[in-house]
């Protein structure tokens, strides 16, 4: 569904990202890992169109999107929810989830959407996307519009972060209904165990490469069997 090739990226003449290849299927939840620096968010964002490669090919569907802008990704279904949410001071939650249908929803689709999310649809579907709101809040609002615009591709970076109990124990079933009801595929960012164990299929970074790609316990395994390396390191670090 979406190919990387040969993708380069780097920053104050220090390589982020090692001609980057992998090829990632719909229908498909994988889960990209690794200690901080590895390079998992600057993939992330150059596939959304946030980062622009040095060089390589993006390819969705077999087309050419390595030049397209944020919006065109947007429009041609692939849908994002930062680490730490975005503040839209003045826009409502209703707005929000409008504007990331691209249509004017229903406020009981809205309703619909907020619940999935575990919020209640009374006590936000009106309030501003501001500072008035907890972390954990805009991260469940954050997740609700990447379902809200029904995307091929939804990608998470550590959607874990910040968010209470019960949100964390409900993101395997916010996975699994992405995939259920859009034929798409899923790409999270996690340190979490529990998220890694869903994955169809874990990518393990290292200093700007890819070092394997394969299974959570067989990713897990290799991890293990390195000289000094705990598994702790990989899920706190």
């Amino acid at each position: 569904m979406i190919e990387l090739i040969d993708i380069c990226f780097e920053r104050d003449n220090k390589k982020i990202l090692n001609n980057i290849n992998l090829k990632l299927d719909k229908n498909k939840f994988y889960v990209i890992t690794g200690q901080n620096g590895s390079g998992k968010s600057t993939l992330v964002k150059i596939i959304m169109g946030i980062i622009k490669p040095d060089s390589g090919k993006i390819l969705l569907d077999g087309e050419d999107i390595t030049n397209l802008s944020i919006n065109e990704r947007a429009n041609l279904g692939i849908g994002f929810a930062f680490q730490q949410p975005v503040i839209f001071k003045g826009i409502t939650v209703y707005d929000l989830l409008s504007f990331a249908s691209n249509k004017q929803i229903s406020k009981k689709e809205a309703c619909d959407i907020l619940s999935k999310v575990g919020l209640c649809a009374l006590e936000y579907i009106d309030r501003e996307v501001n500072k008035s709101l907890s972390g954990g809040e805009l991260k469940r609002i954050e997740i609700a519009t990447v379902l809200a615009r029904k995307p091929r591709i939804a990608i998470f970076d550590e959607p874990e972060a910040g968010i209470d109990l019960w949100s964390f124990r409900n993101l395997n079933k916010i996975f699994k209904q992405i995939s259920d009801d859009n034929n798409s595929m899923t790409l999270v960012i996690s340190h979490q165990e529990k998220i890694l164990n869903m994955a169809d299929k874990v990518i393990l970074m290292e200093n700007g490469n890819i070092v394997n790609f394969d299974s959570c316990e067989n990713v897990m395994n290799s991890i293990i069997s390195k000289p000094c390396c705990k598994k702790e390191e990989i899920y706190n670090g």
